[in-house]
């Protein structure tokens, strides 16, 4: 080992001795709140400390844990605590990439929130610390742990539609103009690390837009819908076509360069998926449909149709049948994941190869146009221009850790 390797697994947490695997929360927005509190009332867990650049939440969680969890500001100062094994990233998009690298090099294992990069090379990079610091890291896609999305994709493999002809994922529409509403410039709210909360994006004034929930409509922070959303539904396409490891070689966009909807991915099989809306009945319809020779299966949360509801689609796999991963919900299969060391229902990789196609759709919009894709090698063919989009610029002092 290079002596930096050693130092750091001499520095990786101990497990507790009772097999409590401790914990760490950074971001405690809605969702690290919603995490604070599973994991709160979940035997096997201990909290330890919370982290966010917003005082007044910190302070909120600690006193939720009745002050026996540690609060900082700076999330940088939880990790460097030794009594912690595993971290929740659950900051807004721009800072999952560098919270969880940290996170890895300093021996925690980790679960970040989807999507889980904002860039290209992000993914990639996660997937490499990951690996060479040997962490559990679970991507939190909660629908890969849903019963029916699991069987679904079960079915799709046994081919009971017969060969997929192609996928359509039903997702928001990808948004206009950047931004979201009028709000006027002003000082951060008291208590707020702005400074902070920008990280590695660029200098600007506070605006209470480009915080709270509406940052994704600020690339600078997300990729808006296509992002939030696509990363789950791409998500369930990629899982059923069996290309977690992979993704699409060719992203065609819509003729029309205004479009928000009809990117075409087109894999290596010839099978194509299509970034799509749908509508019933005036009300826009979320989900994936797998249209296959014989048969359509759609499914999103709560809801799944057959065009041929018969019990054959119900059985449950036979000896040398389809059988995919079981989860327990993404929080307890991560907890379980890390005290066996296994890779978890929804690890590194496939977030990242998820939240790839993505990237890809977003670039073929905004761009305008035709993109060659190699996923084994996370890089565009033949194109030196699209090369220059794998990543964005970083404020000074803010840049992505090396692996």
């Amino acid at each position: 080992m290079e002596r930096r390797e050693f130092l750091m697994a001499a520095a990786a947490p101990m497990m507790a001795a009772s097999d409590t695997v401790r914990l760490g929360f950074i971001g405690l927005g809605s969702r690290g709140t919603y995490e604070l509190e599973i994991c709160s009332r979940t035997p096997g867990a201990h909290v330890v400390a919370v982290a966010d650049v917003y005082q007044p939440l910190v302070d909120k969680a600690v006193a939720f844990r009745q002050a026996k969890a540690a609060g900082y500001q700076d999330f940088r100062r939880l990790l460097e605590r030794k009594d912690i094994d595993a971290v929740f990233v659950s900051t807004p998009d721009h800072w999952h990439a560098p919270a969880a690298i940290l996170a890895c090099q300093a021996g925690k294992d980790v679960l970040c929130e989807k999507p889980l990069s904002h860039t290209l090379h992000e993914g990639q990079t996660m997937v490499k610390a990951a690996r060479k610091y040997d962490r559990v890291f679970q991507t939190g896609s909660q629908q890969r742990s849903a019963p029916h999305f699991k069987k679904v994709v079960e079915l799709i493999q046994k081919r009971h539609i017969g060969k997929v002809a192609h996928v359509e994922c039903w997702n928001t529409e990808q948004d206009g103009p950047e931004g979201a509403g009028k709000q006027l410039d002003g000082e951060p709210l008291e208590g707020l690390d702005w400074d902070l909360y920008l990280g590695p994006a660029p200098k600007v004034p506070y605006n209470r837009n480009r915080y709270i929930w509406n940052y994704r409509w600020f690339w600078d922070y997300s990729g808006g819908m296509m992002t939030d959303w696509g990363a789950h539904h791409f998500d369930i396409a990629q899982w059923g076509l069996g290309m977690d490891e992979s993704g699409p070689v060719e992203i065609i966009p819509p003729e029309d360069p205004k479009a928000t909807m009809g990117v075409r991915y087109v894999y290596a099989n010839g099978i194509e998926v299509i970034h799509n809306d749908q509508y019933e009945k005036g009300k826009h319809v979320d989900g994936v449909a797998f249209i296959g020779t014989e048969g359509k299966i759609f499914v999103n949360r709560g809801k799944l149709t057959i065009s041929d509801p018969t019990d054959r689609f119900m059985q449950p796999p036979g000896d040398k049948e389809v059988s995919l991963y079981k989860s327990s919900g993404q929080q307890k299969d991560w907890l379980n994941c890390i005290k066996s060391r296994k890779r978890p229902i929804c690890d590194v990789e496939i977030g990242a190869r998820s939240v790839t196609v993505c990237h890809l759709g977003n670039l073929a919009y905004w761009n305008h146009r035709k993109l060659r894709w190699d996923p084994k090698e996370w890089r565009f063919i033949d194109d030196a221009e699209a090369q220059k989009w794998l990543d964005r610029e970083r404020r000074e002092g803010y840049s992505l850790p090396t692996v």
